[in-house]
């Protein structure tokens, strides 16, 4: 019996585990979970045989299948069905200032959980936090594997991607292609709520670091063609910002 071929419409999510492979098989009736993603499955999640799971490889491909072994070899999955997930409109991408301590896996989890697209680090001027150079393949290790890991607990088949670091004369070049460019700034008078959304494209959320944004940095990110705007009375602490303001454009568009 041939597998089913693949359902461009997007699933409807339960309540059935994701896990996610590099190399997803694009046919067949049987996807072999193996390796740490396949370990955890089998030893840490305790799947059996007749549970629903779903597979994916990260890039939109999803298969939903049902546990037919598992073992020491991994999780062997019977194929049901099969999903090519088309990427949600507009596109959010975060350009995150590097948050202090451990805060920026944090801020990547929760973007990730909240439907970031894209995440761009950001080595703003008052960044407590500087990756050294021999640092840098480390933070972005830990970065991007965030955003795996939230993606498979918030059942995404698409993982976010997390960018090489940049300077803010490259993230101001990065803006300067997006079709809403926002900078979070408490100061702002213009409420993130008051802001026309695209129903397409790109969306990009400015979030500066604890010591907040220099006038150069404001001044630069304008010339890019970015709004300043507030979220609310509050301050918010850069590992959070972003976060809530991607709930708060989501409400008003993929939600709703």
């Amino acid at each position: 019996m041939s597998a089913p071929a693949p359902d461009h419409a997007r699933p409807v999510l339960d309540g059935s585990s994701l896990f996610l492979l590099d190399d997803l098989p694009l046919d067949g009736d049987e996807v072999l979970v193996d390796g740490p993603e396949g370990r955890h499955a089998v030893d840490v999640v305790r799947l059996a045989p007749g549970e629903p799971v779903r597979v994916g490889d990260g890039r939109g491909a999803l298969v939903e299948g049902v546990v037919v072994d598992a073992g020491p070899a991994g999780l062997r999955v019977r194929v049901t069905a099969r999903h090519e997930v088309p990427a949600a409109e507009p596109e959010f991408v975060l350009v995150q200032a590097l948050p202090k301590g451990d805060r920026g896996p944090l801020a990547v989890e929760l973007a990730t959980e909240l439907g970031v697209d894209r995440v761009i680090p950001w080595a703003a001027a008052r960044c407590v936090t500087r990756w050294r150079e021999d640092r840098i393949d480390k933070g972005l290790a830990k970065w991007r594997a965030a955003a795996r890991a939230a993606a498979k607990q918030s059942r995404r088949p698409r993982v976010p991607e997390v960018a090489d670091l940049m300077t803010t004369r490259q993230v101001c070049g990065e803006l300067a292609d997006v079709d809403l460019a926002l900078v979070l700034h408490e100061q702002a008078r213009r409420p993130l709520a008051g802001v026309e959304l695209p129903d397409s494209g790109t969306v990009a959320v400015v979030v500066g670091p604890e010591g907040g944004l220099t006038d150069g940095e404001v001044v630069a990110l304008r010339a890019a063609g970015a709004q300043a705007v507030r979220l609310g009375p509050e301050v918010l602490r850069t590992s959070t910002a972003g976060a809530a303001a991607l709930a708060a454009l989501s409400v008003r568009s993929r939600w709703s």
